[in-house]
């Protein structure tokens, strides 16, 4: 036995490793948060059913299904990245979690990148979780599935700025309340459920908003087939500059 084989070799894992562990347990947590899960699943699954199969909402020609499936996409994208996240956050800043875990050997960035991974691997769950539910319900997806993942993408780093600006400088308590409200305007006002159409001149103010634009987006590609709806992109690729180039200059760990 040479000398040294059991000699202490103390230092941080490669940042890499770190991440992946993050992730895991971000992912984790998320999961198993009963209030984020109703958010993330239920809420999304019921409407996406409720809807489609009572004829409560005018959703033009065509079958419903194919009108709402993109619509509460984005919807379960909202929940997670900017809802789900944004609270969660919230109370891990509150709790002094975010301040000792910026003192540890994990750099900061990485635990920003960390939680956004588990935002992405919980948003791979809910697409293939309504796509299912949308198939059974008759659903007949059209499109470039490429153009879909970069609308997903950009939507979802959109709605991870303005959630993580939100939880790193309000308290705990409003980010809660400010998060479920602004999810509940934005189900009804923005084009999810509801045509825009049907809000009148006020919809060309509406169309401008994050959610509005990827559930238009999401729309044209899935339910007509169009090739790649630069516009609305351009919108969610604003929206997620100034989120997250806001979050990083205001955020707060304390």
């Amino acid at each position: 036995m040479s000398t040294g084989t059991y000699t202490p070799n103390p230092g941080a894992a490669p940042v890499g490793r770190m991440i992946a562990a993050q992730t895991a347990l971000e992912t984790r947590m998320l999961l198993r948060n009963g209030e984020q899960l109703l958010l993330t699943v239920i809420i999304p699954s019921l409407l996406l059913v409720l809807f489609s199969t009572v004829d409560v909402v005018d959703t033009g020609s065509g079958e419903a299904v194919d009108f709402l499936a993109p619509g509460v996409l984005a919807l379960a994208v909202l929940s997670t990245a900017f809802t789900g996240q944004a609270i969660a956050t919230g109370f891990e800043r509150r709790y002094g979690v975010l301040k000792r875990l910026g003192a540890s050997p994990l750099p900061r960035w990485a635990l920003m990148t960390a939680k956004t991974l588990s935002v992405l691997v919980t948003e791979v769950l809910q697409v293939v979780l309504l796509t299912v539910i949308a198939l059974a319900l008759g659903w007949s997806p059209q499109g470039n599935p490429l153009s879909v993942l970069l609308l997903l993408v950009l939507g979802t780093a959109a709605f991870s700025g303005l959630g993580l600006l939100m939880a790193g400088t309000l308290k705990a308590e409003a980010t809660l309340a400010a998060a479920n409200l602004v999810f509940l305007l934005l189900l009804v006002g923005g084009g999810v459920i509801v045509p825009l159409e049907k809000f009148g001149a006020a919809g060309d103010v509406l169309a401008l908003l994050p959610i509005s634009a990827l559930s238009d987006g999401l729309r044209d590609v899935l339910q007509h087939g169009a090739s790649m709806p630069w516009g609305d992109a351009l919108i969610l690729a604003v929206w997620a500059v100034l989120g997250l180039g806001a979050a990083a200059r205001f955020f707060r760990w304390e």
